[in-house]
């Protein structure tokens, strides 16, 4: 009785460290990585070597390494729509390592726990890893460093297909241009993903549109709406998300190893939870 009291009380205090680990989210701002601290603040102006690009940036350019900047909360918004029956069934399934439901990660189902992937748009409310943006003739493609992860948005004037096979991780998404603004639709969603590290669900019936736009050199801004009348009642909008750019970061190898992740487990989050074998 008293080493499971102990066990149980070294997982209460573990707790956040351990969740950290399961859901890619940072700890502490001072725990970001050194290359993340090294880059400029918000209000920092330019270098000179930037600052010539700086003066004609092209709002159509999306391209460079970008941080995401500090936010309250990391979903779309604080105001989840009301669920759905079969929405909130779902969501009563997630047993999530964060927020107000948060339980030790050894008794949770966080998909990213087995290295899942995060899907989207998890995935980009990270914010100490870097995203970065590549823009080629005929599609946008963002590479995020977590899980080494490639998005693909088409560009060439495609529709979404009716026809596919299985649904996608990131879904399959198309994008155009109004005025200064990249619009992104997607659709085809794999429902076995979070929306984010709080076990907000959504079906494969998701459909998700982002509205990207550089408002200045350095600035790059994002809204979300996802609509899903599958799993919630009416659309629900993000509030703007905002990167900066870090032109002199480079994109660190960081791949999700099943055999890793599963020895990380029996050795300090099944610890941490007071998780004995069977």
């Amino acid at each position: 009785m008293k080493n499971h009291l102990t066990a149980i009380t070294i997982g209460l205090v573990l707790l956040s460290a351990f969740s950290f680990h399961l859901s890619g989210e940072p700890g502490p701002r001072s725990q970001a990585p050194e290359a993340v601290k090294k880059g400029r603040s918000d209000n920092e102006a330019p270098t000179k070597e930037q600052a010539p690009a700086a003066s004609r940036f092209d709002p159509h350019d999306l391209s460079g390494v970008w941080i995401l900047q500090r936010q309250k909360i990391f979903t779309l918004s604080s105001d989840t729509p009301p669920m759905t029956a079969w929405g909130q069934a779902k969501f009563n399934e997630t047993k999530p390592g964060y927020g107000r439901r948060a339980i030790p990660p050894a008794f949770g189902n966080d998909p990213i726990g087995n290295c899942d992937p995060s899907g989207y748009p998890r995935i980009m409310f990270d914010p100490v890893r870097p995203m970065e943006i590549i823009q080629l003739p005929n599609r946008v493609v963002q590479h995020f460093q977590y899980h080494e992860v490639w998005r693909t948005i088409w560009t060439d004037g495609r529709a979404a297909p009716k026809d596919l096979v299985l649904p996608l991780w990131n879904g399959y998404s198309v994008g155009r241009w109004e005025g200064n603004t990249f619009v992104v639709e997607s659709t085809d969603f794999d429902d076995r993903s979070w929306l984010d590290h709080f076990g907000d669900p959504h079906s494969d019936e998701m459909r998700l549109e982002e509205r990207f736009r550089r408002v200045d050199y350095t600035t790059l801004q994002l809204t979300m709406t996802l609509t899903d009348p599958k799993t919630y009642m009416q659309p629900w909008a993000s509030e703007v998300k905002t990167w900066k750019l870090n032109p002199k970061l480079e994109l660190e190898q960081e791949i999700c190893v099943p055999s890793e992740e599963q020895a990380f487990n029996k050795r300090q989050r099944d610890v941490a939870g007071g998780k004995t074998s069977p």
